[in-house]
């Protein structure tokens, strides 16, 4: 398992933020952040944003710290980095929201 998260050192909704990726697939990303708790909304395009309270826990559960430049750098030359104005990668049938929703 390759599972990346950088520093929460993003700024949102009253909190810092940190970015966990996977440079081997978006199936192995779904995975590892539904066993740390990251609800699927926290999936974004590439990424899911985990906030500054959970980073030890991601750590624990096995992702490597890298810096915010090395993410970017791993996702994109697996081909997952998916920048704003491209589609997003679909979610796994389990973790996408329901039509109801």
């Amino acid at each position: 398992m390759t599972i990346y998260i950088d520093p929460p050192t993003w700024p949102g909704h009253g909190r810092m933020w940190s970015h966990l990726v996977s440079d081997v697939s978006f199936e192995e990303l779904h995975a590892f952040a539904a066993r740390i708790g990251c609800p699927p909304r926290a999936f974004e395009r590439d990424h899911y944003d985990v906030p500054e309270a959970h980073y030890a826990d991601a750590v624990r559960a096995g992702a490597k710290e890298v810096g915010s430049k090395e993410i970017v750098r791993r996702i994109t030359a697996a081909g997952l980095r998916r920048p704003k104005g491209r589609p997003a990668p679909s979610r796994p049938a389990a973790t996408a929201p329901s039509a109801s929703a």
